[in-house]
């Protein structure tokens, strides 16, 4: 009896459990790139896997979509096994590069067809439809790739890689390289993908980033996961913040307005009310 119970929880932790990584570990030659990476991924939750470059985030993504053996470990994608049914995994999975993956010559509406017909769908045009409003593009739908900017690109991307449903979508640092608008395009993009229940895993160097979209973090640091857990977890590492009273200098702009006066207006005839002489300046407070 306890033996069935027990399955029984690990096949619902299973169905739970989009994507489950155990002791993975890589090395390229003599260099260790992986050290034991162990993580679970919810389904239809967003992951962010944190960390600097050359921290090993590209290789973790690599080993789950396939792309690339493990030298030790263990891993699943929606329930496949990595090494033995890879096939099974691909057909689950999409991956967006760091960079856009997209034809400047087509127009988006062109990429999102080209990529359907691919794929072998009945009806690429109304899948195209779906995406273009989905991602915000309709207005863009009949211009060249080339004449978007970096955040419609990314969108685009993004879109292109959904055809076909998959359950689970890996970002690998979606918005290197682009402005602060088009970051929020992005980030606008990957919760609606978690909201229509796509799990993704958010690999990103940005800590705003991760704070910004993850359901949990993990920080991976010289191959290894040293934290897990969601952001509210994350703060408790730390020690209880200490509050210290600086003196505080004053700015310009207390200068300008001491010397001015608050309504910007010096007084007539070019004095201030004080026989021509300066307003006196007040001394720096305290907080």
């Amino acid at each position: 009896m306890k033996e069935q119970a027990e399955i029984l929880m690990a096949a619902n932790q299973a169905q739970r459990t989009a994507i489950h990584a155990q002791g993975l570990e890589k090395s390229y030659k003599d260099l260790p790139v992986l050290r034991g990476v162990d993580f679970d991924v919810a389904r239809g939750s967003i992951f962010a896997l944190l960390g600097s470059n050359g921290a090993g985030k590209t290789t973790v993504v690599k080993i789950l979509s396939t792309l690339l053996k493990a030298d030790v470990g263990t891993a699943s994608v929606d329930g496949f096994d990595v090494a033995t049914q890879a096939a099974e995994v691909r057909e689950s999975i999409s991956l967006t590069g760091q960079f856009a993956a997209v034809d400047e010559i087509l127009t988006g509406r062109e990429n999102l067809v080209l990529v359907a017909r691919l794929r072998h769908h009945n009806d690429p045009s109304r899948i195209a439809n779906d995406l273009l409003a989905q991602f915000q593009l309709i207005d863009a739908a009949e211009r060249k790739v080339s004449t978007y900017s970096g955040g419609m690109r990314r969108r685009l991307d993004i879109a292109m890689s959904l055809i076909g449903n998959p359950q689970v979508i890996f970002l690998d640092e979606p918005t290197t390289g682009l402005d602060p608008q088009a970051r929020l395009e992005v980030w606008q993009a990957v919760k609606e993908l978690a909201a229509h229940g796509t799990t993704v895993l958010l690999t990103t160097q940005y800590l705003d980033e991760a704070e910004h979209l993850a359901d949990r973090i993990a920080i991976l640091h010289e191959g290894r996961i040293i934290a897990n857990g969601t952001l509210a977890e994350l703060k408790q590492l730390l020690p209880p913040a200490k509050v210290e009273y600086v003196e505080r200098q004053p700015s310009l702009e207390d200068i300008f307005l001491a010397i001015v006066g608050d309504d910007g207006e010096d007084g007539e005839d070019g004095q201030d009310g004080q026989d021509g002489q300066l307003a006196m300046i007040p001394a720096a407070s305290h907080k």
